[in-house]
C-alpha cells in the first residue's frame, strides 16, 4: 500500500482531507429542494464505492502485509468492529448535524456541534496516541475553535430576522458534537495494535459501518424528521432526476476521499491521529470559503457581519499553522 512518511507529503494529505471534507456539501447545492434524507442514500453509496476504489488502487500499490485485500483477510474481529462502530457513530452524528442546522441555524449548530467535536476529538485522540508538541496542538485547536465561533457570529448577524433558539436544537447540537468527536478515536483503535487494520482497509469497513447504520437511522428520519417537517418516501427518491443521484454519489465519494487521506496521514509515524483530525476539522472554514466567495452568502449581509470574515480567516490560518507545526517543533 502507499503510505507517505515524509512530513511534507503527509501534510498535503491532511490539507487535501480538509478540502474534501469542507467541499462535499457543495453537491447538495446542486440538488435544490431535494430533502437531505433522499440525498443521503446516494451519498452513502458514494462513500462505499470510493472506499473500494482507493483500496484497490493506492491501498494495493506494492503489495505487502497491509495491502488492501491482505489486510482485510488478516485483521482480527475486534479491529474490524472498531472501524464499523466508527462509521456508525459518524453516520448518526452527520444526520444530527444537518437536523440541528435546520432547527437552530448555523449560528448555533456549528459552534456547538463542530466546535465541541474538535475539542472532544483532539483530546481523545491525544490520550490514545500522544504525538506532537501539545502546546502548539492545543493552542492551534483553541484558535480554530475561535474561528468557528466568529463564523457563527457572522452567520447570526447575516440573518435578517432572528430565530427563537429552542432547547431542542441546542440538545441535538450537543449530541452531534459528542458523537462527531468520538468517531475518530474508534478509527484510531482500529489501526492500532497487533492484527490491526491499515488506513485503506479501515476506510472500507468504516464505509460499511456508515451504510449499515444509515438504513435504519436515515429511514427513521424520513418517517419522523427531527426538524418537524413533513415525512418523505422512497417513491420521491425514485422520481428524482438522474443528475441529482449523480451529485449525491459524487458528494459521498468526495467525503470518503477526504477520510482516506486523513486516515493515511494519521497512520504516518510523525503525525498521529490527534494532529490529522485537528487539521481535517478545519473543513468548517473551507465550507465558509465556499459560502463567502463562490455562493456569495454574504453579498447582501450587513457590514457588521462582513467585518467578521477577515477575523475568522485570521484565527483559522494561525491555528492551522500551529497544528501543522506541532509534529516538527518539539517542546
Amino acid at each position: 500500500m502507499y503510505q507517505p512518511e515524509a512530513y511534507a507529503i503527509a501534510l498535503l494529505f491532511m490539507i487535501g482531507s480538509m478540502l474534501c471534507w469542507g467541499s462535499w456539501a457543495n453537491t447538495m447545492k446542486l440538488t435544490p429542494g431535494w430533502p437531505f434524507q433522499l440525498f443521503y442514500w446516494d451519498y452513502v453509496v458514494g462513500i462505499v464505492i470510493a472506499s473500494l476504489l482507493w483500496g484497490m488502487t493506492l491501498g494495493s500499490l506494492g503489495g505487502g502485509r497491509l495491502s488492501f485485500l491482505n489486510n482485510i483477510s488478516s485483521a482480527d474481529r475486534a479491529h474490524i468492529l472498531f472501524a464499523l462502530l466508527g462509521g456508525a457513530v459518524f453516520n448518526v452524528a452527520n444526520l444530527l448535524l444537518v437536523a440541528a442546522i435546520e432547527i437552530a441555524g448555523l449560528a448555533v449548530a456549528f459552534p456547538i456541534g463542530i466546535g465541541l467535536a474538535l475539542v472532544v476529538g483532539v483530546l481523545l485522540n491525544y490520550i490514545i496516541s500522544p504525538q506532537g508538541n501539545p502546546f502548539l496542538l492545543f493552542g492551534g485547536v483553541v484558535l480554530v475553535a475561535l474561528a468557528i465561533v466568529v463564523d457563527a457570529l457572522a452567520y447570526r448577524r447575516r440573518e435578517i430576522t432572528s430565530k427563537a433558539l429552542g432547547a431542542r436544537g441546542i440538545q441535538i447540537s450537543l449530541a452531534c458534537g459528542i458523537l462527531m468527536g468520538s468517531f475518530y478515536p474508534l478509527v484510531t483503535k482500529a489501526i492500532t495494535g497487533q492484527n490491526a487494520l491499515g488506513p485503506y482497509a479501515v476506510a472500507f469497513f468504516f464505509a460499511l459501518g456508515v451504510a449499515i447504520c444509515a438504513v435504519p437511522a436515515n429511514y427513521l428520519l424520513m418517517r419522523k424528521p427531527l426538524t418537524g417537517r413533513a415525512s418523505v418516501s422512497m417513491s420521491e427518491y425514485a422520481k428524482s432526476p438522474g443528475i441529482w443521484h449523480f451529485w449525491g454519489i459524487l458528494g459521498g465519494a468526495i467525503w470518503c476521499t477526504g477520510a482516506v487521506l486523513n486516515f493515511v496521514a494519521s497512520h504516518a509515524q510523525i503525525i498521529g491521529p490527534a494532529i490529522s483530525y485537528a487539521i481535517g476539522q478545519g473543513a468548517t472554514m473551507v465550507s465558509a470559503i465556499w459560502g463567502v466567495f463562490v455562493w456569495k452568502e454574504f453579498a447582501s449581509a450587513p457590514a457588521s457581519a462582513r467585518k467578521l470574515i477577515p477575523l475568522m480567516f485570521g484565527f483559522f490560518l494561525v491555528g492551522l499553522a500551529a497544528v501543522a507545526l506541532a509534529p516538527v517543533i518539539f517542546k
